[in-house]
């Protein structure tokens, strides 16, 4: 069987849904059947050894150390209100226009993404600052729903990403030539959804009615009162692109000023509880993702020792098939698992024998990172099983879940839309990366 790569490849996969499937975590379940089909081709011994290997080097990556900062930063900054400043400053400049709310929305969710860099925690927190409002002021809850669901998504596209650091540590990328790739289709998101709203509510004015404007005084109070998110973006964002601080530099700069402005708005009484709570949600957090980024690593070595990938490509080019047409499957394949599974599993699971069949069309594998995650994002929103319409549905249970998909469709359109642009234009994500 050694000589059938391919079936290899087929029986690790079958063996790891399997597990999947009996509800083994997804990181164990990788892990699991890299171990066993590597100890077949090899020997126990030398399969049991790359355990320790694996583990010590995940746990002193400079890349992967990101990530909790990333993830306590973010826990932080909402606990700190940092998000409902976003919103508010956002709401005080367009929220007076028809759709406006929903699109203050849409702007805070990308700001609020430049500091949590996680959809979901993204989708929660907007979810609670800005649906009230919406509903209180006659938004449609199809609109409401559907812009927090869709700009939560913007979470693991605008920079810092906590997906994008997985990517460049599974593919050997540069983390911050990721990041500069996907601001600019960031701001393209956003300005389309942005447009998916005025679009919507021209042809329905009654979803997101227009109010009269806030005065200028109220705008420049909503300014000042949005310094500390001000703060934080251009000390982590502005120091991280300026090559003032490295990635964990400007994480670490992050967390320290997310930790204070928390510290300033809580009441002491209250410190340490939720002190803890931030604490522990990291340490989950991380502690699923390390063990999957882990548990994809000991499955590499099985797919090393087969060659499966490059029978994989060589499978592909024998049939012919042309690079945009297996593209255009990859890209369908991860719409349909950003829908049913986690997006950093979904991720994590593919790309050790994804990323080698799209490389070896020519791609570019920053541009396809920056696809990879749009896919997924994509995904995320996506009928039956939209993670981020789960998420919304928790914060909004009065809304029906059907209500939040038919909300979010006019944002789905725009996502595709924005991935056309992307494919005819890969210049749009590499553009920066030329300055």
């Amino acid at each position: 069987m050694a000589d059938h790569p391919i079936l290899l490849l087929l029986a690790g996969v079958g063996i790891m849904l399997t597990l999947i499937a009996v509800h083994v975590p997804v990181g164990v379940a990788m892990a699991v059947s890299g171990l066993v089909l590597f100890g077949a081709l090899t020997d126990t011994g030398a399969a049991i050894a790359t355990v320790s290997v694996e583990i010590v080097s995940a746990l002193s990556s400079a890349d992967l150390v990101t990530i909790p900062l990333f993830l306590l930063m973010g826990s932080l900054a909402a606990r700190a209100g940092i998000s409902g400043d976003i919103y508010r400053i956002a709401s005080s400049w367009v929220g007076h226009r028809r759709g406006g709310l929903a699109m203050a929305t849409v702007v805070g969710c990308a700001g609020f993404g430049a500091l949590c860099g996680s959809s979901v925690a993204t989708a929660a927190t907007m979810g609670r600052v800005a649906l009230p409002e919406m509903l209180r002021r006659g938004y449609a809850p199809g609109l409401a729903t559907g812009s927090i669901a869709s700009g939560g998504t913007l979470g693991i596209l605008i920079p810092p990403s906590i997906v994008m650091v997985i990517y460049a540590v599974l593919t050997e990328q540069f983390v911050l030539d990721l990041f500069m790739a996907g601001i600019l289709p960031g701001l393209l998101a956003t300005a389309l959804y942005c447009g998916a709203v005025v679009v919507f509510t021209r042809l329905h004015p009654e979803a997101g009615p227009a109010f009269e404007p806030a005065s200028w005084a109220d705008r420049l109070r909503a300014v000042a009162g949005a310094w500390r998110a001000v703060v934080v973006i251009v000390v982590v964002v502005i120091g991280l692109y300026a090559g003032i601080t490295t990635v964990v530099e400007a994480a670490s700069m992050g967390v320290g000023l997310t930790l204070f402005f928390f510290l300033g708005r809580q009441p002491r009484a209250h410190w340490w509880r939720e002190l803890t709570s931030v604490a522990v949600e990291t340490a989950q957090s991380t502690g699923m993702i390390f063990l999957m980024v882990v548990g994809a690593a000991l499955f590499s070595y099985f797919l090393t020792m087969t060659e499966a990938p490059k029978a994989l490509v060589a499978q592909v080019r024998a049939a012919e098939l042309g690079a945009y047409t297996v593209l255009a499957i990859v890209l369908l394949m991860y719409l349909f698992l950003g829908a049913v599974f986690d997006t950093i599993a979904a991720m994590i699971l593919t790309t050790p024998f994804v990323y080698p069949l799209i490389i070896g069309f020519g791609f570019d594998p920053i541009w396809w990172g920056i696809m990879m995650v749009m896919m997924i994002e994509i995904g995320m929103i996506t009928p039956p099983i939209g993670m981020n319409v789960f998420v919304m549905g928790g914060v909004a249970r009065d809304i029906p879940l059907k209500t939040i998909f038919r909300g979010i469709m006019p944002f789905l359109y725009a996502d595709f839309v924005r991935l056309g642009l992307l494919i005819a234009f890969p210049g749009i994500a590499l553009y920066l990366l030329k300055k």
